[in-house]
C-alpha cells in the first residue's frame, strides 16, 4: 500500500507504474470515478513513459451522480459539472465556465466549493449564477456522500450564497424548471425531463 499527500499525484502515478514494472498487479485508487477529476487521465498521460505496462480504467460513481441520487433527481436534463478548485485551473477560467453554464440554464453540479484558502468561492459562484438565475432557484448540497455522516439540504440560490460548504460538500444548482418536492418527510430536488404527465 503506497500513498502520497495531496499535490503529489504525478509522483503517486509514477510509483504505481514502477511497481507494475516489477511484475506487480497494481490498482490506483481514487474516490468517485477515475475519469471525473480522478487519476485516469494522468495515468494515461504518463503511460507514454511506461509503454510496457498495460492500463485498464475501471469506472466508479462520481459525486454528481451519487449526490444527485441523495437529493432525488436534480440532473434529469442537461447539466454541467464544474470544479471550483483553482489548484490546476485559473480562477478566471472557472469564472468563464460558471458564466457560460449559468447563461444556458443548465443544472449545475459544483465540486470543491470551498476550502480554508478559498472560503468565498461558493459565494462568488452564486453571485455569477444570480446574474442569470432567479434568487429562488432550487439548490441542494450533499455532505459526505456515501460516508458516515452523510447529510443533504435543499435550499434557494440566495440561501446557498451564504452557505458554509467544505471540501466534502457537493453543490447542486437547479435549472429554471427544477422544483423542490417534499414527500415522505424529505425534501427532494426534481428537474423535469419534459414528459407530459
Amino acid at each position: 500500500f503506497l500513498t502520497t499527500p495531496m499535490r503529489q499525484e504525478v509522483e503517486r502515478c509514477r510509483m504505481a507504474f514502477e511497481e507494475a514494472k516489477k511484475g506487480q498487479t497494481v490498482a490506483m485508487v481514487c474516490s468517485g470515478d477515475a475519469g471525473v477529476y480522478g487519476m485516469s487521465g494522468l495515468i494515461l498521460e504518463l503511460q507514454q513513459e511506461y509503454r510496457e505496462c498495460e492500463v485498464e480504467v475501471v469506472s466508479g460513481v462520481t459525486a454528481a451522480l451519487a449526490g444527485g441520487a441523495v437529493l432525488g433527481a436534480p440532473l434529469m436534463h442537461d447539466f454541467a459539472v464544474i470544479s471550483l478548485s483553482d489548484l490546476l485551473t485559473p480562477w478566471e477560467t472557472i469564472e468563464n465556465r460558471l458564466d457560460a453554464a449559468a447563461k444556458t440554464d443548465f443544472s449545475i453540479c459544483l465540486y470543491n466549493p470551498s476550502s480554508r484558502k478559498r472560503a468565498d468561492y461558493l459565494k462568488r459562484a452564486c453571485e455569477i449564477f444570480l446574474r442569470y438565475k432567479s434568487s429562488d432557484t432550487v439548490c441542494g448540497i450533499v455532505k459526505n456522500i456515501g460516508r458516515d455522516g452523510e447529510t443533504k439540504k435543499v435550499m434557494t440560490l440566495t440561501e446557498l450564497k451564504d452557505y458554509e460548504a467544505d471540501m466534502f460538500t457537493t453543490v447542486f444548482i437547479g435549472n429554471s424548471r427544477t422544483k423542490k418536492s417534499a414527500l415522505g418527510g424529505q425534501d427532494w430536488m426534481v428537474t423535469p425531463r419534459g414528459y407530459r404527465i
